[in-house]
């Protein structure tokens, strides 16, 4: 059933794409126009895009605070989406615009122009000390790996290895915020949520700069 209290533009989008002769272009400028309206009534709390990388296409969404999520393919985009939908809003659009700039420093993240992230962060999907930890991350420099333990000793917490562990396995913004530079004490990968082959390419990019 269609919202009776959608403006205009949602309207002839959603009319529109229940038509099968409706082509791409017709579709990609109405959900233009849709992505423009939702923004402009305030209808826009996430939004989100895919892109393609070294370590498969990732899930970008934002909020009006920052970068909220990065998710790669294997952590199943839809579930991260009705996700974002339960614990954020959910009025939730693809909307490549507001990502621009993470795609752009991405971009030149993995063509090895760029060794920091500028971005602003909405940091609300984690709490207490897995969010401790996280801030902390972006202190190991790129090219440089610590063990969960060190980590633990930089965050205060020298006890609390395993608690570090899980901070950066429920890491919601992996490369930018970079779990993979963390390490078991014996020098092997640990866990990655992107999996051992991603962390592996981003420690390898990173290691040849």
């Amino acid at each position: 059933m269609k919202d009776s209290t959608a403006g205009p533009d949602i309207r002839a989008f959603l009319d529109r794409a229940a038509d099968d002769t409706a082509d791409a272009e017709t579709l990609a400028g109405l959900h233009t126009r849709l992505e423009h309206a939702a923004s402009r009534d305030g209808l826009l709390d996430v939004a989100y895009t895919v892109v393609d990388s070294p370590v498969g296409r990732l899930l970008l969404a934002s909020t009006e605070k920052g970068l909220v999520r990065v998710a790669f393919t294997n952590q199943d985009h839809d579930k991260v989406l009705d996700g974002l939908a339960t614990t954020l809003s959910p009025r939730v659009l693809r909307a490549p615009r507001r990502l621009d700039d993470a795609a752009r420093e991405l971009d030149q993240y993995f063509s090895g122009e760029r060794r920091t992230f500028d971005l602003p962060l909405d940091m609300s999907l984690s709490h207490g000390f897995r969010q401790l930890v996280q801030r902390h991350l972006p202190e190991i420099s790129y090219g440089r790996t610590l063990s969960y333990g060190e980590v633990a000793r930089l965050v205060g917490n020298p006890k609390a290895v395993r608690a570090v562990g899980t901070a950066c396995a429920t890491n919601p913004l992996p490369v930018v915020v970079p779990c993979h530079r963390v390490l078991r004490a014996d020098g092997t990968l640990g866990g990655y949520a992107g999996g051992p082959a991603a962390k592996s390419v981003l420690l390898d990019l990173e290691s040849a700069a």
